[in-house]
């Protein structure tokens, strides 16, 4: 199994500044084998290739697709070339003015984070997740977050895990995976959904959302 994790919005508690979001959102892609993923790969490629490289169309190469700048045309393409089965998206959206003060510090949002990010990691069903699981997350902490987060992880899946599945957890760059790619777009949909009540973008594939969830609601 393949599990892409990518986050939406901040953790920022200042809400008078204006870019300060209210919620923080965490998704996971899960992806039962590497078969799915290739489909996932023809889909991103086709994507950048057919709608926003197109020859002779831009001088600049676009390289990834990020849900900011993808337009809905352009999102609904990459969803109709993606396979219908072997998927599935999960998603918490936190309420951050309903976040505990102690939660609040810099400590404080490392173990908020990691908690969101177990807390949805456990609604995944690991009991049939084939030879190893393969958690990839997008590469934005130093390394000490790095070893601290994947410490809690592991720890806290350990018990979920079958004895002989390993677990793997590395941190990439999205522009080279497009597992991140692919849950940054769906991602960035729920977060829209439960930040600007916007559900244009979530409505092609909520379909596929096995389970989503508003924390401290």
């Amino acid at each position: 199994m393949l599990i892409y994790l990518d986050e939406s919005g901040d953790l920022g508690f200042d809400f008078n500044k204006p870019k300060t979001s209210e919620k923080f959102v965490v998704t996971l892609l899960a992806c039962d084998n590497t078969v799915t993923m290739r489909h996932f790969r023809k889909a991103v490629r086709r994507t950048l290739k057919n709608k926003l490289n197109r020859k002779n169309a831009r001088s600049r190469i676009v390289q990834e697709l990020k849900g900011t700048r993808t337009s809905l045309t352009v999102k609904e393409y990459f969803y109709r070339n993606l396979p219908e089965s072997g998927w599935h998206i999960y998603s918490v959206i936190l309420n951050k003015k309903r976040v505990y003060n102690n939660l609040r510090s810099k400590k404080g949002k490392k173990k908020l984070y990691n908690f969101m990010a177990r807390f949805i990691l456990e609604k995944v069903d690991l009991s049939k997740t084939g030879e190893a699981v393969n958690l990839i997350i997008d590469c934005c902490k130093n390394k000490e977050e790095i070893r601290d987060f994947n410490n809690y992880v592991a720890n806290q899946l350990e018990g979920l895990l079958p004895l002989k599945v390993p677990l793997y957890i590395t941190h990439e760059l999205s522009q080279h995976n497009v597992g991140l790619q692919a849950v940054d777009l769906f991602c960035w949909g729920l977060y829209r959904k439960y930040e600007k009540n916007d559900t244009v973008w979530y409505n092609v594939f909520k379909k596929a959302v096995k389970f989503e969830n508003e924390y401290l609601k």
